[in-house]
C-alpha cells in the first residue's frame, strides 16, 4: 500500500506537466500570458485534489490486485 505523501507527490509531479500543457494551450488561443498562468494554476490546484482523493479511492478497491499467498505457521 502507497503512502498518503508518495500519493501526493505522485499528483504533484503529473500535474506539473499536465498543468504546463493546459497553460501552453490557453496562451495559444488567448495570447495572454496572465489567463494562461491562471488557467494553468487553477488547473493545478484542483487535479492535484481530485488525483489524491482518486488514489486513496482506489486503493480501497481490490479490484485486479493478485492476493498475497497465505502462509501456514
Amino acid at each position: 500500500m502507497e503512502s498518503h505523501s508518495r500519493s501526493l507527490a505522485k499528483a504533484i509531479s503529473y500535474r506539473f506537466f499536465g498543468s504546463m500543457s493546459t497553460a501552453a494551450l490557453v496562451y495559444f488561443f488567448t495570447g495572454s500570458v496572465k489567463v494562461s498562468l491562471g488557467a494553468g494554476i487553477l488547473d493545478s490546484m484542483v487535479k492535484i485534489v481530485l488525483f489524491f482523493v482518486h488514489e486513496r479511492v482506489w486503493q480501497r478497491i481490490s479490484f485486479g490486485r493478485s492476493k498475497a499467498p497465505e502462509y501456514e505457521i
